[in-house]
């Protein structure tokens, strides 16, 4: 990291929810954080389940909510310090912070929504900062329009905007735009993207959707109960997940509970057998207890599907079976195979039609060893 560059860090944060203020966390139950990280420039994804804490993350660094222990700041500013007493107003901290709820003011015009935050300064840098970013996003144009006039994805460009003419030292993305379509979003996302290569800022950025993840950071935190359990490439977090509730998260559609039944350490795998069943898979050596279940992951889309059964393939886990219902969603068809228990396959229109795929045939799945997860 260069020496202008920006960075977050929070080291031994601990928080226990007393009063819960978001829509993630509505109820009174307890809730305890434990995080340490720290973020340079550029995208970094928040990933969890829902009430997994990441607005807590997001408003202990904000200042809306306080940690009971640990430390935040932003370079050489300290913004938490439960040691030395510390505790910067939210004010006083630089954050840009956009929530699902945009909360424009739906009495003002476009550019005094952007304006807002402003007040200090004088008119012409007003105006300039107010074009500059407005040029930015594209909303220059609806600079005399009220925010009902707008489409949904214009007012997420305000919002945006308003949040970026404070020249914000960090920028906190809570799922803001969950509400868009996939097409509307992506361009939005490609104009903050490129206004970031000229701020180089730390952005934060909470989302459920894995496609956003693997589009646009280069670095995931996967947050569980309050926990920090990963952290670093998507790809790498979740493309071979060790934990269960990762794979789950990650989204592996088959999860089976297996004994072990034989380990081949020449061969660097082990047999699992599929609890209720005959079925055995091959899967990557792991350490684990002998004695104890197993559960082991398999992407729809990893597992392919013969009409006949297959000769000569290096993949070592061919299992005969039915299909006992398909269906396609969106340009996915989603096939449900009975093998001895129920198995879900993803594959493309062409392949069904190609190999004629309807309620009842036969078939044979077919999974590479490094297919199956062994998940904790």
């Amino acid at each position: 990291m260069s020496a202008t560059e920006t960075a977050i860090v929070a080291r031994g944060l601990s928080f226990r929810a007393r009063k819960r203020l978001s829509d993630e966390r509505k109820t009174d139950a307890s809730f305890q954080l434990d995080a340490s990280f720290t973020i340079a420039a550029g995208f970094t994804i928040l990933f969890g389940a829902s009430g997994a804490g990441k607005t807590t993350v997001l408003d202990c660094i904000a200042g809306l909510q306080t940690p009971d222990t640990g430390f935040i700041a932003v370079d050489s500013t300290t913004f938490f310090d439960s040691e030395k007493g510390v505790d910067l107003a939210a004010h006083r901290r630089q954050i840009g912070y956009l929530f699902q709820t945009l909360a424009l003011f739906p009495h003002m015009t476009v550019r005094r929504n952007i304006e807002y935050g402003l007040s200090a300064l004088s008119s012409s840098e007003r105006d300039d900062r107010t074009r500059e970013v407005a040029g930015s996003f594209g909303i220059s144009g609806l600079f005399n329009r009220r925010p009902s006039d707008i489409s949904g994805g214009e007012r997420q460009r305000v919002a945006l905007a308003r949040s970026l003419v404070t020249r914000p030292r960090v920028l906190l993305l809570d799922e803001p735009l969950t509400a868009l379509d996939a097409a509307t979003k992506a361009r939005i996302l490609d104009d903050l993207r490129s206004w970031n290569e000229r701020h180089a800022v730390p952005i934060l950025y909470v989302t459920h959707v894995r496609e956003e993840m693997y589009a646009l950071g280069d670095r995931v935190l996967l947050l569980e109960a309050g926990t920090l359990i990963a952290d670093g490439p998507p790809q790498e977090v979740l493309g071979r997940p060790q934990q269960e509730s990762v794979a789950q998260l990650a989204g592996f559609e088959n999860i089976f509970e297996c004994s072990v039944v034989a380990s081949h350490p020449e061969q660097g795998t082990m047999t699992c057998r599929i609890a209720g069943t005959s079925v055995s898979l091959e899967v990557p050596m792991s350490r684990v207890d002998r004695a104890r279940p197993v559960r082991v992951g398999i992407r729809a889309g990893d597992i392919l599907i013969a009409t006949s059964l297959p000769q000569g393939l290096s993949a070592r886990n061919v299992i005969a079976g039915s299909i006992l219902s398909i269906r396609q969603q969106d340009v996915t068809v989603i096939a449900e195979i009975e093998c001895g228990t129920k198995v879900q396959v993803h594959l493309t229109p062409s392949a069904r039609h190609s190999l004629g795929l309807n309620v009842g045939k036969q078939l044979w799945l077919v999974v590479k060893t490094y297919s199956c997860h062994v998940l904790q």
